[in-house]
């Protein structure tokens, strides 16, 4: 019996090399995870403040540590089986085309993709802020749960020529390889994060294509001012590359209308620089969703986001990070129904389209339909 024991766990063991081995191999060679930083990379960025040296720390002090005990109790609520943490039936989007895209493209419009995805239409311009728009929220599709929406509202190939893509930080629910290799060909410019370019041009992307920002540095793009913006936040697509590149927010001003979009973030006092620096804003993109208290520093909860929005002082607030994939433990509608009610007692508009419905700033049409409700229960 101890022999037959042994051979089981010598088997065991074997395995579980051949997997460990297996995964180190994919994550040194898969164009996923991104490029290696260069001696020239690493000394451009010791010219930002933000950079220790090593590392991109945040401005507010954030322990995003997470010990043995924490990680095994965290992990343990992700198993339960929670019916809540996603709908149990097709959420509606509006579906679009070529044609309805390109209609009244003049105007100020977004379109959500759902999470933190959008094209933006702007003093004629089409931008596309953090496309995510493959079906998980992971560096493989056995990796990650597949999103909530049965389709897009329109597909990559539909998509008009793209102006500009803004990446708010390299994690891969704001960078997704596929989609950006799917539309690079009809994309002119990518702007990012100080050091996410090392990402891009690993995947073949021209180095004249690509404008890597640090926190507070301002350019343009024919007619619009861009800024990029603190946030609270990390970064890391591997095991080992934490914070090497920097995140943050972007500030996006064309010829009639202001726009903020906060990437992702824990709440501090960037917003109210922000807004005083920036503001006010025509709309604001949020962050909303995939909180927790025990990682709260890094993502905001949802009675924040609704604050962060009067500091950065919205006209008109769009929560974003939810409606979309399942990346926390909450309620798949509890950001929505928080940060809504909390925005009620801030006196704060808010917006809440369907995924796929156009927001228009210039005929002042901001949806706020309760989608989420199931209206076939």
């Amino acid at each position: 019996m101890k022999k037959i024991i042994g051979k089981i766990f010598k088997w065991l063991g074997i395995v579980l090399a051949v997997i460990i081995i297996g995964a180190v191999i994919w994550m040194n060679t898969s164009p996923q995870f991104g490029g290696t930083h260069s001696d020239e990379d690493l000394a451009r960025y010791t010219k930002s403040s933000q950079y220790n040296g090593e590392i991109f720390v945040n401005k507010t002090e954030t322990n995003m540590e997470m010990g043995g005990s924490k990680m095994l109790d965290i992990m343990g609520e992700f198993m339960k089986d929670d019916p809540t943490r996603r709908p149990d039936y097709n959420i509606p989007v509006v579906d679009q085309s070529t044609e309805t895209v390109e209609i009244n493209s003049t105007q100020t419009r977004l379109m959500w993709f759902g999470h933190s995805a959008f094209l933006l239409q702007i003093d004629g311009m089409n931008i596309l802020l953090d496309p995510l728009l493959g079906n998980v929220a992971a560096p493989h599709e056995w990796l990650g749960e597949s999103r909530y929406a049965d389709h897009l509202p329109i597909e990559i190939s539909e998509l008009p020529h793209i102006n500009a893509i803004f990446i708010s930080h390299d994690h891969y629910d704001h960078l997704d390889y596929p989609s950006i290799m799917e539309l690079n060909e009809k994309t002119d410019h990518f702007y990012v994060p100080l050091g996410v370019g090392v990402h891009l041009r690993d995947w073949g992307i021209e180095e004249n294509r690509i404008h890597e920002l640090d926190w507070w540095d301002e350019t343009q793009l024919k007619s619009l001012n861009i800024a990029f913006t603190p946030s609270r936040h990390f970064s890391g697509r591997g095991l080992s590359d934490r914070a090497k590149t920097l995140w943050g927010s972007w500030v996006i001003k064309g010829s009639k209308h202001n726009l903020y979009f906060s990437g992702d973030g824990g709440y501090a006092d960037h917003f109210k620089e922000i807004g005083e620096k920036f503001g006010p804003f025509d709309f604001a993109m949020m962050e909303c969703g995939q909180y927790n208290k025990r990682w709260s520093a890094i993502h905001m909860m949802p009675e924040q986001s609704a604050q962060a929005a009067v500091d950065v002082k919205a006209k008109m607030m769009m929560p974003i990070h939810w409606g979309a994939f399942t990346l926390a433990l909450h309620s798949w509608t509890d950001p929505i129904e928080r940060v809504k009610k909390k925005a009620l007692e801030l006196d704060q508009p808010i917006s809440h389209p369907r995924i796929g419905e156009f927001v228009n700033l210039d005929q002042n049409v901001y949806p706020a339909p309760e989608w989420w409700v199931n209206q076939n229960q």
